[in-house]
């Protein structure tokens, strides 16, 4: 069962939202392992090893992370959402669902990406602007990302009571941040996974900025109280924590399988960077809070746990770093070999079947590129 209050959490440092002492935490900032008596016995399978790949995943996703956004400073990505800080809110989620569970997303889960088995370049595409979605999203199990904030969890709810009346115990899950609980959308999808017990987990990652608009202005209560007003359970947890992310995340896809419907968990956490690479956070974000929050760094407090086990030798650290490094040169090399795609390729995903309109604009623009052949600009 989920629930919001654990008598040892702590809540982490922030001027933008008020602490709070009911946040789930199984690794504190310093690597220590907390005990739990309710989330303990869902990771209790996460041994040292497991811990490990967790530990690798947020490394390499950290590392495309920061190769992504060298490329849009280089040209040659048009933009690029980071998810730096995030990294346990994604990965510790992503790697608690099974192949036949379904995700709908914004624009800023790409470690979950690459845990559902995007490859480095199905990542960059959409933002280099050669393609309208970067994935297969059947072949991954993780649909194109939304960029509409909040449309994805009325997507995610539909989907899950298409897996209730097919009678499979497929779980759909929303990534959202705290700015989308603003939106209509979003309480519209809470609604309608009530009323209709869906198999859906709704995880907003609260990294506490709607943009530049700070998570206090939009709620004086935890983003999490405003599910239980629609009878959905909900649970804070520290979403710097990987392993308190996954018992969550567990917890509530054995709700969603079992037929007990939704259930919301809100992952506090912060973003480290700008919201995209068109936003500058120097003009809003306080840089002692930043450097609070830095000290509550997902990647760090897994290292140092594992250090403290000696689960971590030199070996096993330089492999880690030689996998982040291959992949974002992977990501790196994937960029600059993707060429431009023929212009009339626009049109042929717009709609199942062609219209007349459609149809119409599309011999306009092949007359207007006509224009231009034998010119030295007929390709441009």
């Amino acid at each position: 069962m989920l629930r919001s209050d654990v008598s040892d959490g702590r809540a982490l440092p922030t001027t933008e939202e008020p602490p709070d002492p009911e946040l789930v935490q199984l690794l504190a900032p310093d690597g220590t392992r907390r005990a739990d008596p309710v989330y303990d016995a869902w990771v209790e399978d996460v041994d040292a090893e497991r811990l490990l790949s967790l530990y690798e995943d947020m490394v390499v996703a950290r590392r495309f992370d920061v190769e992504a956004v060298a490329l849009q400073r280089q040209g040659q990505l048009g933009l690029w959402p980071p998810l730096l800080g995030q990294e346990a809110a994604q990965i510790g989620s992503a790697r608690a669902l099974r192949p036949d569970d379904f995700v709908f997303t914004s624009y800023r889960e790409n470690g979950v990406a690459y845990c559902r088995g995007a490859a480095p370049v199905d990542l960059v595409r959409v933002w280099r602007g050669n393609a309208l979605a970067g994935w297969d999203p059947w072949a991954i199990g993780m649909a194109t990302p939304q960029v509409m904030i909040g449309a994805q969890t009325l997507h995610a709810t539909g989907y899950a009571l298409g897996c209730a009346k097919d009678g499979v115990d497929s779980v759909a899950v929303a990534y959202f941040g705290d700015g989308a609980t603003s939106k209509g959308d979003v309480h519209e999808a809470m609604v309608f996974a009530s009323s209709f017990a869906a198999p859906v987990v709704f995880f907003c990652q609260n990294n506490q900025w709607a943009i530049s608009e700070p998570v206090g202005l939009q709620s004086r209560h935890p983003l999490a109280d405003r599910a239980l007003g629609y009878g959905i359970p909900s649970v804070r947890v520290d979403g710097n924590d990987v392993l308190a992310v996954m018992a969550a995340t567990r917890v509530a896809l054995d709700r969603a399988r079992r037929g007990e419907g939704p259930s919301f968990i809100e992952a506090v956490t912060y973003r480290m960077g700008p919201h995209t690479t068109s936003d500058d956070p120097t003009r809003y974000a306080d840089p002692e809070v930043r450097e609070q929050w830095a000290a509550q760094d997902p990647i760090v407090r897994v290292e140092q746990h594992l250090h403290t086990r000696g689960a971590l030798s030199e070996d096993r650290a330089q492999e880690v770093k030689e996998h982040a490094e291959a992949f974002a040169m992977e990501l790196r090399d994937a960029t600059y070999g993707m060429t431009a795609p023929e212009p009339l390729t626009v049109f042929d995903h717009v709609l199942v079947q062609p219209s007349a309109e459609l149809e119409r604009q599309r011999s306009q623009y092949a007359a207007y590129l006509a224009m231009f052949e034998g010119t030295s600009g007929g390709d441009e």
